[in-house]
């Protein structure tokens, strides 16, 4: 692969990169989703068991993720009407509408643009990548998959839910973080904020680490 044809990696904290495509909902670009939360993912290839599986689960969840500003958009490789396909299969054998677009990405030009394709797994697949978009079109987290393992879909709802928290508060969620539990202050940056921590109000184990709840 020479190194125009190469996957770039986006990065954190840092815009999206744009997009233009044709999706089984019309045509889609980054733009469309402004001031909502979007979540991409790709997957390997249509008509594969694992991708399936997955696919009913973004759908069902699909309601839950919508009540939080959240927009879902699925990816492969495959062609459009191969795209149009499977979603009737999928409603066909297993009952599930699949209610969220999906970008046909022959030219793999969305793949590259978002480091979806590795050539350690393949070099005409994507593998099982997430991005997590907010409402300014910054991306905000980025979880990779491999081919032979589903993702799971309840943690995605989870790892939405605590980065809103933390927008909305100005916290940090330790790990496993589920609501109702206590959130993490962000540690003092002086001597002096340090000095009085203990005394904030907060729940405090030692000057660096603070909880309280919301």
């Amino acid at each position: 692969m020479d190194n125009t044809q190469q996957s770039t990696f986006p990065r954190l904290n840092e815009p999206a990169p744009a997009f233009s495509a044709r999706t089984t909902h019309g045509d889609r670009k980054l733009e469309d989703y402004r001031g909502k939360w979007l979540i991409l993912f790709s997957h390997p290839a249509d008509f594969t068991p694992v991708c399936t599986t997955e696919f009913i689960a973004f759908a069902k969840a699909a309601p839950k993720f919508s009540g939080m500003g959240c927009e879902l958009l699925g990816l492969s490789i495959d062609s459009l009407f191969s795209h149009l396909a499977w979603v009737r299969n999928i409603k066909e054998k297993f009952g599930v509408d699949i209610p969220f677009p999906i970008i046909e990405d022959l030219k793999m030009d969305v793949a590259r643009a978002y480091g979806m394709v590795h050539p350690g797994a393949a070099d005409t697949q994507a593998v099982r990548a997430t991005f997590f978009i907010d409402p300014n079109g910054v991306l905000r987290a980025m979880v990779y998959y491999p081919m032979s393992n589903g993702r799971s879909i309840d943690e995605f709802v989870r790892l939405l839910t605590a980065l809103q928290t933390s927008d909305a508060n100005g916290v940090a969620t330790p790990e496993n973080w589920c609501p109702g539990q206590p959130v993490i202050v962000p540690p003092p940056k002086t001597a002096e904020a340090a000095e009085k921590r203990a005394s904030e109000g907060y729940d405090t184990v030692d000057w660096y680490f603070s909880t309280r709840t919301l």
